[in-house]
């Protein structure tokens, strides 16, 4: 499963992690630097500034993942 890590820089702290989205679409031609940005505002906060987050496409392991 694809999933995306995003990362916001704290001038103070450093890099700091905001959250982790799965990709759920099907269709890899939706699939933009820009519609994945949208998620950070949708899901995170409209308040961000988009400058200072970044995102790292990540493979997740379905098989690994359990009831916690």
């Amino acid at each position: 499963m694809i999933a995306y890590e995003f990362y916001w820089h704290d001038a103070m702290k450093g890099y700091q992690l905001i959250g982790i989205l799965p990709e759920r679409r099907e269709n890899p031609e939706r699939i933009t630097q820009e519609s994945v940005m949208n998620w950070v505002k949708k899901y995170f906060s409209n308040n961000l500034n988009l400058d200072d987050i970044f995102f790292i496409q990540v493979e997740i392991e379905t098989e690994s993942i359990g009831v916690l």
